[in-house]
């Protein structure tokens, strides 16, 4: 971590256009030092839940830029090719350039559209990324991934894109619900458990200020996750090697999201997924018990899901194999030997697969 003072936290991303991700209160209004002199026009992406707090933002760039809102659908629903279009179309009859740029204020379904238009829009505008809940805050909006669904599965479409900066305002998850702040959670979580196991450590030594977004303690859970995934995306952009860790959990998770046509949270998902891969590499010999045990025990205090219905293998396993993470039919798994010491399963046996799935179903 770098540059930090009692208010504001800056987290440099290094590699393929190196950025800040800045973590304070009030940070917001500060878009318009990211935007610059040279934009002109800005579209700022938001969910139907943040059009007052979207005005306010548009508010305070008026005087210097020209401000349209698109205001797009909740969650999942807004990771449609019919939603970028609305925002490309936006952009077309106000005659955007290269020289304009896109904010994503919002969810992590916000900031990934939010990506995908910028990336997309004349083959690349500036953008802003003002991430406004915890799974925003500590993954979606950091490293540069944007993407969008399609019926076959979850960020099948996509580009690697890298944002002018990040804003992580710590004043906007005030109005957070308890629930979606807990589901976030499962993001930090997997940063212990793959990377930084002070986390960890906090959930277990000081739970309720762990979740207290006033506390010191919640505050730095958060900058612990965004340090570990600005340090791995600055050596990995483009998940050659070693970004691929960040996928703790995610290969079940997404299938899972995918069955339940996105009515589940991401991180009640990747909740069962790292569960999954905890028991996999359990029953390969790999891990051991005690390390199983914590990720349900931390898991479980976080009220997020371990287990999904047992009758469900067969359409998970299906919707794995043309995962974005699979190797032609090769399924890979990211899966520990400890706690922070990821490695890549790669082609397990079916047999395996199938009874880790046994030791998560209900």
């Amino acid at each position: 971590m770098s540059d930090t003072n009692e208010e504001i936290t800056e987290l440099r991303v290094s590699g393929a256009g190196e950025y800040a991700v800045t973590v304070g209160r009030g940070i917001r209004f500060d878009a318009g030092r990211l935007l610059g002199p040279e934009v002109h026009k800005v579209l700022i992406v938001h969910q139907p839940t943040l059009a007052a707090a979207a005005g306010e933002l548009c508010e305070s760039l008026a005087d210097r830029y020209e401000v349209l809102l698109a205001e797009i659908p909740d969650a999942e629903a807004a990771k449609r090719v019919e939603v970028a279009a609305f925002c490309w179309q936006i952009m077309g009859q106000a005659d955007f350039t290269r020289s304009d740029a896109v904010i994503g204020f919002g969810g992590g379904a916000a900031t990934d559209l939010a990506g995908f238009v910028a990336a997309t829009w004349l083959r690349g505008v500036k953008l802003v990324q003002v991430p406004t809940t915890v799974l925003g805050m500590v993954d979606a909006a950091v490293g540069g991934k944007t993407g969008i669904n399609t019926a076959e599965g979850k960020n099948l479409v996509g580009a690697f894109y890298a944002p002018a900066g990040v804003l992580c305002d710590l004043d906007t998850l005030e109005a957070l619900p308890r629930n979606d702040l807990l589901a976030g959670y499962a993001e930090i979580a997997k940063a212990g458990f793959i990377w930084a196991p002070e986390i960890l450590d906090n959930l277990e030594n000081d739970f309720d200020a762990s979740l207290d977004p006033h506390s010191s303690t919640f505050r730095r859970n958060v900058e612990l996750a965004i340090d570990m995934k600005a340090k791995v995306v600055g050596q990995d952009f483009r998940e050659g090697g070693l970004r691929e860790i960040l996928n703790y959990g995610h290969t079940l998770g997404h299938a899972i999201e995918h069955t339940e046509r996105y009515q589940w949270r991401h991180g009640a998902a990747v909740s069962v997924g790292m569960v999954y891969a905890a028991e996999l590499a359990r029953l390969s010999g790999r891990l051991k018990d005690d390390v199983v045990d914590r990720h349900r025990s931390i898991l479980t205090a976080l009220t997020l899901p371990i287990t999904y219905p047992v009758g469900r293998w067969q359409t998970l396993l299906a919707t794995m194999k043309r995962d974005k993470k699979a190797r032609g039919d090769t399924l890979r798994f990211i899966v520990l030997d400890d706690i922070a010491r990821p490695t890549v399963m790669q082609a397990p046996d079916p047999s395996l697969l199938f009874a880790a799935y046994q030791e998560v179903g209900a």
